[in-house]
């Protein structure tokens, strides 16, 4: 019965999918939320989309442009992370679902149906792409250590948190072989569950933005933290940390130093 579901939502995320290729090559009605956060019509219709398809399941919807707080039992859904992306035909966003059971991660979803890459996990079971098990990068080097990260669009108003981004990128950046910023958590994610990056940080994300990718990474053998180095709340906490599991503690120090 759990891998009917786990197919079953599998084959409406890859339906929305087709709604997002069609959005990215087409023109778009863009709105903004804020100063720099916008969104487009297809966030829209791929949400109602798949919270009308969810609706034969027997959970809460919580989703981006229609938030609900009953998080028990739930689909936290992403309809597009990495709008601005998505906008400006920049082939790095994706649709992510996560499936909560008594508040724990039970499945996740995380398609970019632009460079065709699904990302799934079973709480349990693995992490896949396309069907193939990943696992996280065995370096253990943080000087050859490739870190991603991102910047709130809180930065526009709120001085601190501009301050913060450029703090760690100060502290970070000299001591790594780089830092990539691509401007989708999700992928951010699923990217270091991949081997990709060793290393991601970010402060001011959504239950949306991490709840699938939380669970590809660490069914991929990687580690999940907040900056003090202690157990990630999505709805709490101010900054997730998430690497390989063998640059974390370094990282976790790293962003707190000289606070």
């Amino acid at each position: 019965m759990k891998n009917k579901i786990f197919n079953e939502i599998k084959e409406i995320i890859y339906k929305a999918g087709e709604i997002l290729k069609e959005g990215f090559y087409s023109s778009k009605e863009i709105t903004l939320k804020g100063k720099k956060d916008l969104v487009t019509e297809y966030d829209v219709k791929i949400e109602e989309f798949l919270k009308k398809e969810f609706e034969e399941f027997d959970y809460t919807i919580i989703a981006e442009e229609s938030i609900q707080e009953d998080f028990n039992n739930s689909i936290i859904i992403d309809p597009i992370d990495g709008t601005t992306n998505f906008a400006h035909q920049i082939p790095h966003c994706a649709i992510s679902v996560g499936v909560y059971e008594e508040k724990e991660a039970k499945y996740a979803f995380v398609y970019n149906p632009i460079l065709n890459e699904f990302y799934t996990a079973i709480k349990g079971e693995g992490a896949f792409l396309n069907d193939k098990q990943i696992k996280v990068s065995k370096n253990d080097y943080f000087g050859s250590a490739l870190i991603a990260t991102g910047f709130p669009y809180s930065s526009a108003d709120n001085k601190d948190d501009l301050e913060m981004v450029i703090k760690n990128l100060h502290t970070i950046l000299p001591r790594c072989q780089d830092i990539r910023r691509l401007g989708s958590a999700a992928l951010d994610l699923c990217y270091v569950a991949d081997g990709r990056y060793e290393g991601f940080y970010e402060i001011n994300l959504k239950p949306w933005d991490v709840s699938a990718g939380i669970l590809i990474l660490t069914e991929a053998g990687g580690k999940v933290s907040n900056d003090k180095g202690f157990e990630f709340d999505m709805f709490n906490d101010k900054c997730i940390v998430a690497s390989n599991g063998l640059i974390h503690n370094e990282l976790v120090t790293l962003l707190n130093f000289d606070k």
